[in-house]
């Protein structure tokens, strides 16, 4: 209505002018819901008159002498129209014109106009402008392909997978700790104290404008690159305002007909309220028995609305938000065991319902201004969280080598109930300032400031897990009520209570001042900035149980009477039980012992990260040839002190690691053509070690147990590597025959110096820890990438599409023994292993989708099928003679039908994980004729033990979206 009134007052205005006519208009992106195109270039072809639209699109030509006039509409990034147009004296011609995004215009050094990154065919142009490699996926990609989150959009990339039964996502084989991860150019915190990235799936695909992934190094980015930077680049809004509202259900194939549990305490809504308690005082007023779930049913649903205003003529305050919440239920059932030289735990069979949930909650604030200043200011809040249920040895074929029943092999059982919660609050602005003299006929100025600030915020608990351990289990399954399982405490810690709490502060942000000499050369220089701190606390009581053998288990559904308050013992000998701590509590008297009584804390750590970093870099563009130099110089310090229980003697608790680093680049681009770009790219990076690789803790699960090592700091005479040297080298070739087009291929190389790896302890523990297992590793691989139309309708748009990615990578690395005698605190060897693949490496990726989007009348439909594989990949090595554990191949499809009817009704239809494979972790030629694995088909033909296997379900789910 607002555009239509402004036109009727230009041709009111107009009518009054008899000898002279005018031509009107609005300019819209034809490739973004048709909004307004603000500040696009209106030219008199053949004349130096001309305008530009306005911040709601509309433009006019005034003042026009009758006659045939040829109008010519450009727009950075977008395709350049010409119309022939005939002016008659005291009247108004009306042209409105839908823009879309051009795959030419190469001239450009420097995009300053920021397209809108939701669309395929604007981030094609952008891939294709780009000056260093990078590649995109938007939401509108991301709504064709019903993908939920930012993990499984970064999948959709070449070179890129996913783990299955996680967010871990692995670039170029090379996993967790050789990524980083940004929101809108700023630094994200992880979330997961075994992580050193955030978990991507906490970013529902409401939130995402786009994300991007740059496999090759620039001056902007943090010298702790390798693998590449994933960008996520939150949802604006500038349009007239709208709301949209999204409800979603369907059913996991597994999950529907099981009687779920979850853990007692949790909300259904993935909140825990008992934080400000003591852990003590939780445990005595809590039970440990799981509650029955509501129901086995997902729910997801979504709110998201944006609106629009003018200041003035020049200024524009826009606001966008999206509320979103939504749950899933799975159900797993098969094998687990614990195995390092032998077995150490086996269940047989074992079962684990998983309820998991996510809130996001996104606000953004956008200033614009025609003289080109702009502000971003965004806030997140995310809440996750995993509900886990788990039974170990339900059939009654447990084991456990430290048993000490005499009943057959001992019905070994474990319950688990673990909830684990993370919050992450992100807080950010960003701005961009134009000014000074221009510099070309589009107006573009000398100076762009480019900077950014950000705080984040984070907690991540593991509020009262509990694990009750049984021998005998199979006694519970006969119809005897004289045979009943008793509990097992080799160790107090065998039934307990454990929590867990991490928090982070971080401070980061950037500044980069950009000056474009002339069309040929821009010169940037900048500061980066990060400071970051993480305190880690975790509790653990133990339930000794002083009469197990008078003491059987009638119930295994009914702990609760048992562990009750009322049964601990004191005064001494009048109890059950008693709850042993490991720490002796602050301000007792020491005689006291470590039994019925609060502690600190079990073990802590607080790391601290602080880097501060200058940059110079240039675009210089040669005839065809764009050559951009840079250089950044990185001061980095990290230290960390612990505190943790059975510390090794020689350890100090303490390690700290400072070093001013040099990091050069050079990315090159040659324009073969409109159509076609070589690309070489080379560069020096680090990869730093993360506190959880370096915190002396081990975090113990069921059948794993995993621990940092110091020593990746240096050792503690301050001797030592403290940091990885890597070499990078990529050369891509892209051809894009059409705007929505692309076929692309490239290699790659890279030279690892000194890497960590996962290792496996060959000890009775079976703990991995993370080692510097070499002198060198090197990558080498090529990916294929190519989207192609293959019917198309009258305007170019794909009516069949395909698209896919495929992706070879070779890793090798040398293996050597590390000593404690030299001066470490942990040691390993290979035995006679020299070399292994790395850790974390798939040698083949794929990803593939076929789309078809016919058009019936009003009625659209969109039909996507995809497809994804990853081989097999080692997930931890193995010590001595031993073989690694190896994560084994998983191929995925996916089926998404989405139905827009009218303007604002749409009803889509999904189905997950079609093919439904196995999921299965293995340790490699362990376990040939071993009596307590063989008799449960534990050992394949090749001698490899099964130590999980499970299938995930078919995911069933239909979705409502009504739009205001």
């Amino acid at each position: 209505m607002k555009q239509i009134t402004s036109i009727l007052l230009l041709l009111f205005t107009s009518l009054t002018i008899a000898q002279t006519g005018s031509v009107v208009g609005v300019l819209t992106d034809k490739d973004f819901n048709n909004e307004p195109l603000p500040f696009a270039n209106v030219i008199i072809k053949g004349t130096s008159k001309g305008t530009t639209s306005d911040i709601d699109g509309l433009y006019e030509l005034a003042d026009m002498e009758p006659g045939a006039y040829t109008i010519q509409f450009s727009y950075v990034g977008y395709e350049t129209l010409e119309f022939d147009v005939t002016v008659e004296g005291g009247k108004v011609t009306t042209l409105n014109v839908p823009m879309g995004a051009s795959a030419a215009a190469l001239e450009q050094v420097v995009i300053t106009t920021t397209r809108k990154r939701e669309s395929e065919v604007a981030l094609l142009i952008e891939q294709k402008k780009a000056t260093t490699i990078i590649q995109s996926i938007g939401a509108q990609e991301l709504a064709r392909k019903g993908v939920d989150n930012a993990a499984e959009a970064v999948a959709q990339i070449s070179g890129i997978s996913q783990q299955q039964g996680s967010s871990d996502v692995f670039v170029r084989g090379l996993g967790d700790r050789y990524q980083n991860t940004t929101m809108n150019g700023l630094s994200l915190p992880s979330n997961d104290v075994n992580k050193k990235n955030i978990n991507l799936d906490l970013f529902p695909s409401e939130i995402i404008e786009s994300v991007g992934v740059s496999k090759a190094y620039n001056s902007y980015f943090f010298g702790d690159f390798s693998a590449g930077n994933v960008n996520i680049v939150s949802k604006e809004y500038s349009g007239p305002g709208y709301f949209n509202v999204s409800i979603n259900s369907g059913f996991n194939s597994q999950a529907i007909g099981e009687d779920f549990v979850r853990s007692e305490g949790p909300s259904l809504f993935g909140f825990y309220n008992r934080y400000d308690n003591d852990p003590f005082a939780v445990v005595l007023s809590h039970g440990v028995d799981p509650q029955d779930a509501e129901t086995n049913v997902p729910f997801a649903g979504a709110i998201e609305g944006g609106y629009s205003f003018n200041i003035d003529d020049e200024q524009r305050l826009s606001f966008f938000g999206t509320a979103v919440f939504s749950n899933s239920f799975e159900y797993l059932n098969g094998p687990a065991v614990d195995f390092t030289n032998d077995v150490k735990v086996r269940f047989p069979v074992a079962e684990w319902y998983d309820y998991d949930t996510n809130t996001a909650l996104m606000g953004s604030i956008l200033y614009n201004n025609k003289a080109g200043h702009k502000l971003k200011f965004t806030s997140l809040f995310s809440n996750t969280s995993s509900d886990e249920v788990s039974y170990y040895g339900i059939g009654g074929n447990g084991f456990n080598r430290d048993g000490f029943s005499n009943n057959g092999d001992g019905g070994f059982y474990q319950m688990n109930v673990q909830f684990n919660q993370e919050m992450i609050f992100v807080n950010q602005i960003n701005g961009t300032h134009k000014f000074g003299d221009t510099v070309d006929e589009n107006g573009e100025k000398k100076w762009l400031l480019d900077w950014g600030f950000g705080f984040n915020k984070v907690f991540s608990d593991e509020p009262d897990r509990k694990r009750i351990t049984l021998e005998d289990y199979q006694f519970t399954l006969d119809s005897d009520p004289n045979t009943n399982p008793i509990f097992y405490d080799n160790i107090a810690f065998d039934n307990q209570r454990y929590f867990q709490s991490i928090e982070d502060d971080e401070l980061n942000s950037y500044f980069n001042l950009n000056y474009k000499v002339n069309d040929n050369i821009n010169i940037t220089m900048g500061y980066n900035g990060r400071t970051k701190e993480r305190r880690f606390n975790n509790w653990r009581y133990g339930y000794e149980i002083l009469d197990k053998l008078n003491n059987p288990v009638t119930d295994v559904n009914n702990f609760d009477p048992f562990f009750s308050a009322v049964n601990i013992d004191i005064p001494e000998g009048r109890g059950q039980w008693n709850l042993n701590v490991a720490r002796q509590p602050l301000g007792l008297d020491a005689t006291l012992g470590l039994v019925n009584r609060p502690q600190p804390y079990e073990n802590t750590y607080t790391g601290n990260l602080d880097i501060h970093a200058g940059l110079l870099t240039a675009d210089i563009q040669v005839g065809d040839l764009l050559i951009v130099p840079g250089i950044r110089i990185e001061n980095w310090e990290q230290t960390i002190v612990y505190d943790v229980i059975n510390p090794v003697p020689t350890d100090t608790g303490f390690r700290e690691a400072k070093e001013n680093l040099f990091f050069p680049s050079l990315n090159l681009k040659y324009a073969v053509n409109e159509d076609m770009n070589l690309r070489i790219a080379a560069s020096q990076t680090a990869s730093f070690p993360e506190f959880k690789e370096v915190a002396n803790f081990v975090y113990e699960g069921v059948t794993q147990r995993v621990g940092g090592n110091p020593d990746l700091l240096g050792k503690a005479d301050g001797t030592g590597v403290s940091y990885s040297e890597i070499f990078n080298a990529d050369f891509k070739y892209e051809w894009f025959p059409s705007r929505s087009e692309l076929i692309a291929f490239g290699v790659f190389y890279k030279s690892i110096q000194d890497p960590v790896n996962r290792v496996v302890a060959t000890d009775a523990t079976g703990n991995q820890r993370f080692f510097r297992t070499g002198d060198e590793a090197t990558v080498f691989g090529a990916e294929i990438e190519f989207r192609k139309n293959i019917i198309v309708d009258e305007d170019d748009d794909p009516l069949v599409s395909i698209g896919g990615n495929f992706a070879y990578n070779n890793t090798n690395q040398d293996l050597k023994a590390v000593q404690t005698s030299d001066g470490f605190t942990f040691g390993t060897s290979f035995g006679n292993r020299t070399e292994s693949e790395l850790q974390g490496a798939s040698e083949f990726i794929a990803n593939a989708d076929v789309n078809y989007s016919p058009t019936f009348g009003d009625y659209k439909p969109k039909f996507t099928t995809t497809f994804s594989y990853f081989s097999d990949r080692i997930f931890a090595l193995g010590s001595g003679d031993l073989g690694n554990i190896v994560e084994k191949a998983v191929p995925q499809l996916n089926f998404v039908w989405r139905n827009a009817f009218g303007d604002h009704f749409e009803a889509n239809l999904s189905v997950g994980n079609i093919l439904n494979p196995n999921v299965t972790l293995i340790r490699e030629g362990a376990g040939t004729n071993n009596p307590l694995l063989t008799p449960f088909d534990l050992v394949n033909a090749n001698g490899d033990v099964t130590l999980f296997e499970w299938k995930r379900g078919v995911n069933f789910g239909l979705s409502l979206k009504y739009k205001l």
